[in-house]
């Protein structure tokens, strides 16, 4: 199996965490895996890329342009801009739920979520879409957009690795307290 997967979000989205959870699946199934990650202005509501590549030839942790499997977004905008990642006839997933940023809302550039979507059916052939404030409300919380999105991804079939396989590495890697609700955001389908 090789797989070139993109993750992208904003700071406090759980982006790292996604990719820290494939890397682990990936360790766990015997595979080889690169990851790295570019942390924008390292906070909250900086954009986030995390680079994952799982299988045996990848002499670097970064995923070229126009090559990867996968695109994880979880925000429509972070999708738009990572994008060109994806390769012809890759899988785009990506929450519906817009990050507006401060700019947008103080005069700056306006942030059209119906138009960002359009582009993103446009371009993105492959393309599953999250419906975030659903799953918030199911499943009473907005901390595991991380899951569901991984979730998603694994029921592509892109993604190369098991919902059991996720959700081990998932157990592995989050808080006990924490595990009840990260399976039910990886089983969550809306």
């Amino acid at each position: 199996m090789r797989r070139d997967i993109v993750l992208c979000g904003t700071g406090g989205q759980g982006t790292v965490l996604a990719s820290k959870v494939l890397a682990r699946a990936a360790m766990n199934a015997g595979l080889s895996v690169k990851s790295a990650e570019t942390i924008g202005m390292a906070q909250r509501g900086g954009s986030v890329v995390s680079h994952v590549r799982v299988g045996e030839g990848a002499a670097s942790p970064l995923v070229g342009l126009g090559r990867a499997d996968l695109l994880i977004a979880f925000e429509p905008a972070e999708a738009l801009r990572q994008l060109p990642y994806l390769r012809e006839g890759g899988t785009l997933v990506t929450s519906d739920r817009p990050v507006v940023p401060v700019s947008a809302t103080v005069g700056g550039p306006s942030y059209d979520v119906e138009k960002i979507m359009a582009t993103l059916e446009a371009q993105a052939p492959n393309l599953t879409v999250v419906d975030a404030a659903r799953a918030e409300r199911e499943l009473g919380s907005a901390k595991v957009l991380n899951v569901l999105l991984l979730g998603a991804a694994c029921r592509t079939g892109r993604l190369g690795f098991t919902t059991d396989q996720l959700r081990q590495a998932i157990h592995e890697s989050v808080r006990e307290r924490f595990v009840e609700l990260n399976d039910r955001a990886l089983d969550w389908q809306g």
